[in-house]
């Protein structure tokens, strides 16, 4: 993502309630989409970051968790499920279900680059799902698979190093909210 620390805080709303585990995910990029979007915190606008090879596209929307700073220096990124494909800059809110750690390694340097998953509260298809416990482990296995060609396009390992429920996934949140107030 482009510039992500430097967004406003009062760009966007609360992103995350502690007591229900609710968040607010901007899309950056819609399910089905070859395009990859990215915010760009200077401008206020979404550009162009890449484009996904024929026949590749985001299984479902994609995003991030403004107000946030992850491992890599971007907002957390959201893997976000529901029923439709939204559209880049649509404000989704969301129940934190789990949280995919992993590590990407690009040219030696290892960084965290965790993916939050969550289940969009509009949501009737997915409507039931508290936890990745509730989901597919088929699904669960293609969403790993996703994450790990889609680095792997852009000279990048991506290294699962464990799947967890909400609570974990709040843990990262909390901490990822803590490291962007330190901005």
């Amino acid at each position: 993502m482009t510039n992500g620390p430097k967004r406003s805080p009062s760009a966007f709303p609360d992103t995350y309630d502690p007591a229900t585990g609710d968040l607010n995910v901007v899309v950056e990029t819609p399910q089905g989409s070859r395009n990859k979007y990215t915010y760009d915190g200077e401008l206020g606008m979404f550009r162009l970051g890449s484009l996904l090879p024929l026949g590749t596209v985001f299984p479902f929307d994609f995003g991030f968790l403004p107000g946030t700073l992850g491992g890599d220096g971007d907002p957390v990124d959201v893997l976000l499920l529901m029923d439709e494909a939204a559209f880049p800059g649509c404000l989704v809110p969301a129940r934190l279900v789990g949280v995919i750690e992993a590590e990407q390694v690009e040219q030696g340097r290892t960084e965290r680059n965790d993916r939050l998953i969550a289940v969009a509260s509009a949501s009737r298809t997915h409507g039931s799902v508290r936890s990745l416990d509730d989901l597919n482990a088929s699904l669960l296995k293609e969403i790993e698979s996703f994450f790990m060609y889609y680095n792997g396009l852009k000279g990048k390992e991506f290294r699962i190093l464990g799947m967890y429920g909400p609570e974990r996934a709040q843990l990262t949140v909390e901490e990822a909210i803590e490291q962007y107030s330190t901005v």
